[in-house]
Formats: structure tokens, sequence, C-alpha cells
């Protein structure tokens, strides 16, 4: 009984070693003719890129992707593709697929070297670094992936010598700012101390005129109260004066009196002549002697 029961165990061991052979051997032929059809789309999409039909060369690159993922090349030459029309994030994210579904070193590092190059073009030289230097990991002989590693260093350091410059720049006008600021605020200060003190000084002069004025005042009441008695006596002194004294080319009362006295004498002896003359000349009446 037990040899029979041994023996079912052992064909049923070796029933599910056959078929587990048998699914692997299935599953391999299986992935061996997606890769080759991947292939043949790989194929086709790289003769229509070289007739430039860059929409026909995506649409097999794509149709190549999804058909099997064990073909690094599909992504890898889509990358190069989008690259050369600049689209630069479509590019990275397929060479960062080849990279990944690569199997051999010399895929991966043509994949981490375009993707140092994409990283390049962004001017993010820090993590070009990075991603050559795992390229010559994968390939240390690459001269061009070692000339543009020495490169994105020498990029990345003049990068970080003007952002530590910039930095210096923003620190010390933020501290010009603040020694600005206080200064200013002194300023005011002192400014507000010389107007308290002005206005108390303006203050006290006032006050020192008001007083003075005051004292002017109360000694000088009585000159003024006789300086305006005075005052009209003097003005009708100056009024007779003037009314006596001739403007210029203008006679006098007297000048006028005595010229209308003048010219009435004169006048007088005028006609006295010629009252004269009319007694000589008349006629004499004689009566005759009947």
């Amino acid at each position: 009984m037990r040899k029979e029961m041994n023996k079912i165990s052992t064909v049923a061991l070796l029933f599910f070693v056959c078929l587990s052979s048998f699914a692997q051997e299935v599953d391999k032929k299986e992935k061996e003719k997606a890769l080759r059809s991947s292939t043949n789309y790989t194929w086709d999409a790289n003769k229509a890129l070289s007739e430039d039909n860059f929409i026909a060369a995506e649409v097999d690159y794509r149709k190549a992707i999804s058909k099997s993922s064990d073909n690094s090349a599909a992504p890898y030459n889509l990358g190069n593709a989008y690259y050369k029309n600049e689209t630069y994030n479509e590019a990275f994210g397929r060479f960062k697929e080849a990279g990944e579904v690569s199997t051999s070193k010399a895929d991966k590092h043509k994949a981490y070297h375009n993707m140092g190059n994409v990283f390049m073009k962004r001017k993010d030289y820090a993590k070009a670094v990075e991603t050559y230097k795992e390229a010559l990991r994968n390939d240390p002989s690459d001269e061009e992936t070692r000339y543009n590693l020495a490169l994105a260093k020498e990029l990345l350091k003049k990068d970080q010598d003007e952002n530590k410059q910039d930095q210096d720049d923003k620190d010390k006008d933020k501290d010009d700012k603040e020694e600005n600021k206080d200064q200013d605020q002194k300023d005011e200060g002192d400014n507000e101390d010389k107007k308290d003190q002005g206005e108390d000084g303006d203050k006290g002069d006032e006050g020192d005129k008001d007083e003075e004025k005051k004292d002017q005042n109360k000694d000088g009441e009585g000159d003024n109260e006789a300086d305006q008695k005075k005052k009209p006596e003097q003005g009708e002194g100056d009024n007779e004066q003037n009314q006596q004294q001739p403007k210029p080319n203008q006679l006098s009362k007297q000048q006028v009196e005595n010229l209308l006295r003048a010219m009435q004498n004169a006048e007088k002896k005028v006609q006295d002549k010629i009252d004269a003359k009319k007694v000589k000349g008349a006629k004499i009446k004689t009566e005759k002697d009947w």
C-alpha cells in the first residue's frame, strides 16, 4: 500500500514538473514571438524616421514598446527622435525606460549618456554629472562621456560660483538696507529733537518780543499822545505854507494882483489918450451973432 502511494506521489510530482516546464517553454516562446514582432516594428520606425516621417516613426516605436518590454532599442530610438525635435521631457522618459529594461552594459551606457545630455540641455549640471558617472560605470572607456562629464563639472562649478556671488550680493544689499534703515531712524529722531528745541526757542523769542513791545508801549504812551496833539497843528502850518508857495510855472496870488493892477493902469492911460484926441478934434459950434 505504501509502495503504491509512493508511486502515485512520484508520478504527480513528475507531472507537475513537466507541466511547469511546458508552461515556461510556452511563455518563452511567446516572449520570443513578441520580441520578434517588437523588433519588426522598430525596424519600420527606423525606416520612417530616416525618411523624415516622424509621425509614422513615433507610432511604430510605440507599437514596438507595447509588444515587448525586452526591446530596449525601441524606447532608446524613440528618445533620440524626441531629442532631435527638442522635446526633451519626452526624450528623457524614453531614455530612462531604455536604461531600466536594458540587460547589457553597452545599452545601459548609451541610455545614461543620453540622459546626461538631456540634463545638460536643461542646464541641470549637477544631475548631468551624476548621470554621466553612471554611464561611465557601464563603459569606462567611452571618451565622449568622459568629456561631457568634465564639461558638466566645469559648468556646475561656474554656476555655484555665480550663485555664491549672487547670494553675497543679496546679503550685502540686505545689510545695506538694514544699515540705511537704522540711519534713517536715527536721523528722524535727531530731526524730532531739533524740531522740539526749535519750537521751544521760537516760543521764548516770541515771549521776549511781546514783553519788549509791551514795555515800549507803556513807556511811549505820553509821547504818542503829545505827538498826536501836535500833528494837526504841524499839518495846518504845512497846508498854509503849501498854499502860499506857488507851484512850478504858476504865479503867486500877489504876482497876479500886481499884474492886474499894471494892466488896469495901462488900460487907463490908453483910454485917457483916446479921450484927449477926441477933445482936440471936436468941432466947436459957434453961435451966430444976430
